[in-house]
């Protein structure tokens, strides 16, 4: 089972020997509330319980700061919860799954940035922040311009796929993966005084 609430969305995909079972749920709000009621629909969709579950799956960012704590907190309760290991995977290493190498993936990080990472066929350079790119292979994602390859695959299946070539051996924690501190600022105000 993978989801992911890395942007305006709640996503979820369930790989089955058969076939797979997704979900996308465009959403600005909501994802925590909404996460694990989907995840229980493509479970009953698919007439599982949570028992029958191997590994979880989760996207790690980049993305929206809230949306990216929401799944990466969900897939560490639950993978505790149920004694199966949760294996994190970044946005941009989704992207880049199912398309030919190299290529450029390139996320709208707004303020005028793009998170950026190249994947080739010997492995995947560093992710990083750019204020402006110029591709020199072909390019996918959000913000890769009008010749954009589109993903091979929707983003939490890619997601799921992933993360089932790692399952078979040990992986750390899954933790966000932020390339830009939090745009939120901790209040200016004196924090309040305790009284004995």
């Amino acid at each position: 089972m993978a989801f992911d609430t890395s942007g305006p969305w709640c996503a979820a995909a369930l790989l089955l020997p058969d076939r797979v079972i997704q979900r996308l749920e465009p959403m600005e709000k909501g994802q925590a509330e909404r996460l694990v009621p989907l995840l229980e629909e493509v479970l009953a969709e698919a007439a599982l319980n949570w028992s029958d579950l191997k590994a979880l799956a989760v996207g790690t960012g980049p993305g929206n700061f809230t949306g990216v704590r929401i799944s990466v907190a969900a897939a560490r309760g639950l993978a505790l919860g149920l004694g199966i290991p949760a294996i994190g995977v970044t946005r941009l290493e989704a992207l880049a799954y199912g398309l030919p190498r190299p290529v450029l993936v390139i996320e709208d990080a707004r303020r005028g940035q793009a998170y950026v990472q190249i994947f080739t066929p010997t492995g995947a350079g560093e992710a990083h922040l750019a204020d402006r790119v110029v591709p020199a292979c072909p390019a996918t994602g959000s913000a890769a311009g009008e010749t954009a390859l589109p993903p091979a695959m929707p983003l939490a299946e890619a997601i799921a796929r992933i993360a089932a070539t790692r399952a078979d051996r040990p992986q750390p924690r899954p933790a966000p993966f932020y390339l830009r501190g939090a745009d939120a600022a901790p209040p200016a105000d004196p924090p309040p005084v305790i009284l004995p």
